[in-house]
């Protein structure tokens, strides 16, 4: 299995790209984020390319989906009320089953800055996706989570750390955040298992940071004990970060034996 991630920011603004790049790559699986739009205004293409898609949208901002080569099972489509005045109206997670594998694709809050309502909102969505964990997932299953985490874990996954180490992207308190809320749950970084040095998968937009190699690696697929003895290989792929009109990401791939 080839599986990737990508958060695509606007999947109609990256409409062509995104048709283009299925099929160079020829992934099996692909978790997309930001999608812009709602479900009904996804891509005619996509079931006509046989890809099978389930996903939660909303208009303008968030939205996930899992393309599948093979039928989708079992399918849930957002976080459950957590019952702490944060509904689940936003489009953030989406999961469905592929061949015995459970693939969620989530897109975490980027939190704006630190001390923000935004923020607070970003830590109480992890403890949600926790308690979300818990109750539809078990560690000792094959599962992957993947997408755009919105927090660099490590000191090499950040271009500048002692520049970033106030942002919401790497403070202290978001990176013990989500290894408290998520990696501990019982996840293993698959990217990690075979990468070990400084690579990014985002890049802003602005002040040449992409042509700079200014970036962060806030995409990410984490694995199962049980999932990670099946990994084989995984990479950024850069080249989809250039040309024209790309998202400000590019996607990461993990190949499964």
């Amino acid at each position: 299995m080839r599986l990737a991630t990508w958060n695509v920011n606007s999947i109609r603004a990256r409409d062509a790209r995104l048709r283009a790049w299925l099929a160079s790559r020829a992934p099996e699986v692909v978790c997309l984020q930001e999608l812009k739009c709602e479900v009904t205004q996804l891509p005619e293409w996509l079931a006509a390319d046989g890809w099978h898609v389930a996903a939660t949208g909303q208009k303008t901002y968030n939205g996930v989906a899992i393309l599948s080569r093979e039928p989708l099972e079992k399918v849930l489509l957002n976080l459950d009320d957590g019952g702490d005045g944060d509904a689940p109206e936003q489009a953030r997670l989406a999961c469905a089953t592929v061949d015995g594998v459970k693939i969620i694709s989530a897109y975490f809050p980027n939190g704006n800055v630190l001390g923000s309502d935004k923020y607070q909102y970003k830590l109480r969505w992890m403890q949600r996706l926790r308690a979300w964990l818990e109750k539809h997932c078990k560690p000792e299953e094959q599962v992957a989570l993947c997408g755009d985490f919105n927090v660099a874990p490590e000191a090499r996954d950040v271009c500048d750390p002692s520049k970033w180490e106030s942002t919401v992207l790497y403070a202290p308190e978001i990176r013990a955040a989500l290894e408290k809320q998520v990696r501990s749950w019982g996840f293993v970084d698959a990217f990690r298992q075979h990468e070990q040095g400084k690579v990014f998968s985002w890049w802003d937009y602005r002040a040449g940071a992409f042509r700079k190699d200014q970036g962060l690696r806030i995409d990410h697929v984490f694995v199962t004990e049980a999932l990670s003895k099946r990994t084989r290989a995984a990479r950024v792929d850069r080249e989809e970060r250039v040309g024209e009109t790309p998202s400000d990401h590019a996607p990461v791939i993990v190949e499964f034996e």
